[in-house]
């Protein structure tokens, strides 16, 4: 839902209207606070001139208790300037509703497990899997914020030929011995080698401390060999078919670009056999929607996922799959490899150690998940204005200096008599933020939050810039401001999983 002072003002304009009114800010403040080009939407369907709908709007806009004024421009625009109590209005909101505001849009809220990163525990995690992270645990923060149940869980394979061959491969170390022909080298498996013990296990532990480390919280870890137990049971259950001495699933009767095998013809179970048991196991946990976090080589497995819900007699709607791209890293202006273990990839400990967790997290989220990602690590590891995520760091601990020095003085959303331009910007960027959060939980869109959160940024330190904050009759109301502001800007750092300083 939008801030009552916003909805009260578009419930208004739409009662004048008679339809649907959607409100933007103009480009130019001069042109109002708010407009509106529904009187030329209007236009054919009542068959007059926009301009002379966009005047009946004016007219009725213009006896809005909130309204100071209205025009219209071009071929129907309405432009509204609003009155300052407006904005004590939606400022009185924002420090009713704390760091609640613009929280609980999920109309109903459902229960959802997002699974993510999920990479076999064969080596230390690399910088693909930190995006599946930062992204799949900033849209779990959304959709937290939205009102949602949200569950994080990590599936691991812990058996089969490549877990074979990365034990093969540790044992080889122990003995002194080269990794037997495509097992795994570097640095993690002699330091592996040199520990008794299973290194699966190791393994898995060493995963859970990176993401730990990375803000990355898992509430169950599940393991493909149980879920590989319920293959049997679970393929009786579901219709399939024999041909060429293999049984096959018929899944492109459910929107799948191909029928599926399930047991080739040796016996042995598929990959897509284990896939049907595990969104049975999901679905069966009583989840809503199950959110899978997938690279982009696994795109073909949205349509397959899908399927496999539908033949479980299951909405195929439960099930959704979000596709992020490729991770590029650049340092002083050229690819990069970065690792000092392995030649080949880069290890997400090692791009923590390099940039710091908040320019990871951020990086990794402010692009959207179907665009590649290059990070200058030189500008991530900066500490200056220039980097962005510094930046928005950098407006929240100033507020918290300015809100510091104001102890003892009170917040009071009643206005001056006149609101500077400044401060009439910041409101209605503060304004917006709940319906950005609510589209970017639906549309699982976290790059919004970081976008907006430097915007508001800009707004904030361009208040800052031109007026004082304590001192003068507009005192209270600027705290106030700053206090909003404050709780907004800690917000959108938190649901991408950067720490909001007080100090810097």
């Amino acid at each position: 839902m939008p801030p009552r002072a916003l909805a009260d003002l578009v419930g208004a304009l739409e009662r004048a209207a008679g339809v649907p009114v959607k409100l933007e800010r103009p480009s130019d403040p001069e042109h109002g606070d708010y407009a509106t080009g529904v009187a030329m939407r209007l236009a054919r369907e009542r068959n007059q001139a926009p301009r002379a709908i966009a005047e009946e709007l004016r007219s009725a806009a213009k006896a809005l208790p909130e309204v100071e004024d209205a025009v219209v421009a071009g071929h129907g625009f309405v432009n509204i300037t609003l009155r300052p109590a407006w904005f004590a209005d939606a400022l009185a909101e924002m420090l009713e509703e704390g760091d609640r505001y613009g929280a609980g849009s999920a109309a109903p809220p459902l229960r959802i497990q997002v699974e993510m990163v999920s990479a076999n525990p064969t080596g230390p995690l690399t910088v693909a899997s930190a995006r599946n992270g930062a992204y799949g645990d900033s849209v779990a923060r959304l959709l937290a914020f939205a009102g949602d149940r949200v569950e994080r869980e990590y599936y691991y394979n812990d058996a089969g030929a490549q877990i074979e061959l990365f034990r093969a491969s540790v044992e080889a170390g122990r003995r002194g011995e080269p990794p037997p022909e495509g097992g795994y080298a570097g640095a993690y498996v002699e330091a592996l080698a040199a520990e008794p013990g299973d290194p699966l296990a190791r393994m898995l532990e060493s995963i859970e401390t990176t993401l730990e480390r990375f803000r990355v919280h898992f509430d169950s870890w599940e393991r493909q060999s149980e879920v590989e137990r319920e293959i049997p049971e679970v393929l009786a259950q579901v219709e399939t078919y024999r041909q060429d001495g293999a049984v096959w699933a018929p899944t492109s009767r459910y929107g799948d670009d191909k029928d599926r095998v399930v047991i080739r013809s040796d016996g042995s179970y598929t990959y897509f056999a284990a896939d049907i048991a595990y969104v049975r196991n999901k679905l069966a946990r009583g989840f809503d929607r199950a959110i899978y976090v997938l690279g982009a080589d696994h795109h073909g497995y949205i349509g397959r996922l899908k399927a496999a819900a539908a033949l479980l007699g299951e909405d195929p709607e439960r099930i959704e799959v979000l596709i992020y791209q490729l991770v590029h890293l650049t340092k002083g202006g050229e690819a990069t490899k970065m690792s000092k273990r392995r030649g080949d990839v880069v290890f997400l400990d090692e791009l923590i150690d390099e940039i710091g967790v908040d320019a990871a997290r951020w990086y990794l989220v402010n692009r959207g998940p179907d665009q590649a990602i290059e990070i200058d690590v030189d500008l991530a590891a900066e500490k200056s204005q220039k980097n962005p995520v510094y930046y928005v760091q950098y407006a929240h601990a100033r507020v918290a200096g300015i809100l510091r020095n104001a102890e003892g003085a009170r917040a009071d959303a009643t206005p001056p008599a006149a609101l500077a331009p400044e401060e009439r910007e910041l409101v209605k960027r503060l304004v917006e933020f709940p319906a950005i959060a609510a589209e970017a939980a639906a549309r699982r869109s976290p790059q919004a939050i970081p976008n907006y959160a430097i915007r508001l940024a800009d707004d904030f330190h361009r208040f800052y810039h031109d007026h004082k904050v304590l001192g003068g009759e507009a005192e209270g109301f600027r705290i106030a401001l700053c206090e909003a502001t404050r709780a907004v800007t800690a917000r959108c750092l938190d649901l991408v999983g950067v720490e909001a300083p007080d100090r810097m």
